[in-house]
């Protein structure tokens, strides 16, 4: 009923609060179903998700612009959001608080998407059991390792893939 990818989504989003994660799952996602549509649903989410994590580490200039940016798209694809199992209604209405927090340069606290539908509500939690995360608990702020995620991750692969595309431009291949 809901592609795998986002009820993972929202379990980590729900779960252990990893908004990095979040956002290279829906990514990842995003790019195989819907590329380049940069006003997808699936890029509001994942803006939701990046606003999150620059919140938690106290960067509101970043938080509010990426949040303003998703609050644009999903409000645009608005329609969809009860197809997502969503209350689209209080979900717009808890992220345009949470910009008026960050706009208030209020501190970081978790936030909860309102799911409406019951059978996404228990797969999310089922997932949750599964990996061994707490459905909805307040993000753990001296869990560095989350907090920071984006600076301690392997870009090995990432920098080779750069460097190879560099070579190739430079020879004219």
């Amino acid at each position: 009923m809901y592609p795998k990818e986002y009820i993972e989504f929202l379990s980590h989003f729900h779960g252990d609060r990893d908004y990095f994660e979040c956002h290279e799952i829906l990514e990842d996602f995003w790019k195989g179903s819907d590329p380049g549509n940069k006003e997808s649903i699936w890029v509001g989410f994942i803006l939701l998700a990046v606003s999150a994590y620059h919140h938690r580490r106290k960067n509101f200039n970043g938080a509010q612009r990426t949040l303003e940016k998703a609050i644009t798209i999903i409000s645009d694809q608005s329609s969809l959001l009860p197809d997502l199992g969503l209350d689209g209604r209080l979900f717009l209405q808890t992220i345009k608080e949470q910009l008026i927090g960050l706009q208030n340069r209020e501190e970081y606290k978790s936030m909860n998407l309102p799911i409406s539908d019951p059978e996404l509500l228990q797969a999310c939690m089922k997932l949750c059991d599964e990996k061994g995360f707490d459905w909805q608990r307040e993000s753990d702020l001296a869990d560095l390792e989350i907090i920071h995620r984006h600076k301690l991750r392997d870009r090995s692969s990432v920098i080779a893939e750069r460097n190879n595309a560099i070579l190739k431009k430079g020879s004219g291949a």
